[in-house]
């Protein structure tokens, strides 16, 4: 599955994309789950509090916002492409299409620093000014 073979980027964008998606999915089960707590009382809240201020935590915390900063502004440059504006123009479709590739490619790269810059100013955020 890892593997791939002749995959391009694209296919493992397409990969992270995904698992990033039920990361985020994984989270809201957990945060409603652990927001449920507060029925139980203000020591049961407060207990759940204090076992998560760890810093293993801490570290989950910047990997899930990872996954948000990469699946949201990945799911903006495929809402591009769908609508059009990174497809490039028509051409006789023989593989490798050029004219995505001349066009989806450099979006790509693009998009992928802008999460690059995102993740890092979050990880600043997370780790060095908290």
């Amino acid at each position: 599955w890892l593997g791939g073979g002749r995959w391009g980027i694209e296919r493992y964008l397409y990969i992270i994309h995904r698992v990033a998606g039920l990361g985020i999915l994984l989270f809201f089960l957990m945060h409603i789950f652990e927001s449920s707590v507060r029925i139980f009382g203000p020591e049961s809240w407060n207990a759940a509090m204090n076992f998560l201020d760890r810093p293993v935590f801490k570290l989950g915390e910047f990997v899930l916002y990872c996954g948000f900063a990469f699946h949201a502004l990945n799911g903006l440059r495929l809402i591009l492409i769908e609508l059009g504006f990174a497809v490039g123009k028509a051409e006789e479709p023989v593989y490798p299409y050029r004219s995505s590739l001349n066009v989806q490619r450099p979006l790509m790269i693009v998009v992928m620093v802008i999460a690059a810059v995102v993740i890092l100013a979050g990880g600043m955020n997370i780790f060095v000014l908290d």
